[in-house]
């Protein structure tokens, strides 16, 4: 078994709901050609040459993600750029750099303790600030 062992390919069988199900591990055996992985351990495949096109009319470009939660917001820009068709040249063909604006990835947190609670919040510490003079209350009177 590859990477997690049977733990994780159990979990892959019955777990649909992570993402990497089984038919997309057949679609991708049979279909797919090995491009390259990132440094999350999600592994990029594209159609092999001579298959159909895909519905935009260019080859079928596919992710099986690492271990765990299928997570698309860990693809990182220079994957992403190429898995939507805005280069045709994959990373591992080419030297990307990510810009100085590119910051790396953070999970979302929403939901979670992490979340940003602002002032007012139900769910933050404290108490609700004061209403200033500049707001006033609507009153159905």
């Amino acid at each position: 078994m590859e990477r997690g062992g049977w733990k994780d390919f159990l979990i892959e069988i019955f777990a649909w709901w992570r993402g990497n199900t089984w038919g997309t591990r057949l679609w991708t055996a049979l279909h797919g050609e090995y491009v390259g992985a990132d440094e999350a351990g999600n592994r990029y495949y594209r159609s092999k040459p001579g298959s159909r096109p895909g519905p935009n009319g260019y080859e079928r470009r596919m992710v099986i993600y690492a271990p765990g939660y299928a997570e698309p917001t860990t693809i990182p820009p220079g994957w992403y750029g190429w898995m939507h068709y805005r280069t045709h040249v994959p990373p591992t063909e080419q030297s990307y750099a990510p810009r100085i604006w590119e910051k790396p990835h953070v999970s979302n947190v929403t939901g979670t303790a992490l979340a940003y609670r602002p002032d007012g919040s139900l769910l933050s510490k404290g108490e609700r600030p004061r209403v200033t003079g500049d707001y006033d209350a609507w009153s159905p009177e």
